[in-house]
């Protein structure tokens, strides 16, 4: 069963990217970018992991699992002190040396 929800999953998120670069004006770069945003935005409002759970490699290995992984280690780092305190550590300078514009 595992093997046939990942193809589903998978199939599906494939389908919906054909579907886009067939259908629009958009370029395949735009729409795999698309893709990264869209697995960032739906692990922000907790959507992203029941999907994984379901869809096993199906939902991870596409894009949307890699914006899913970036939306879990930002998470994972910010909530740790050590990644709050080094985050204010590295990001402050670099702001307060960047040019204004």
């Amino acid at each position: 069963m595992a093997y046939l929800n990942a193809f589903l999953c998978g199939g599906l998120l494939c389908a919906v990217g054909q579907i886009l670069i067939d259908r629009t004006r958009l370029t395949p770069a735009r729409i795999l970018t698309g893709y990264v945003v869209a697995g960032v935005f739906l692990s922000a409002v907790g959507l992203y992991q029941p999907l994984a759970d379901w869809g096993g490699a199906g939902a991870t290995v596409p894009l949307t699992g890699f914006g899913h992984a970036l939306a879990k280690g930002v998470e994972r780092r910010w909530r740790s002190r050590a990644g709050w305190v080094s985050s204010l550590v590295v990001c402050l300078p670099q702001q307060a040396a960047s040019p204004q514009r």
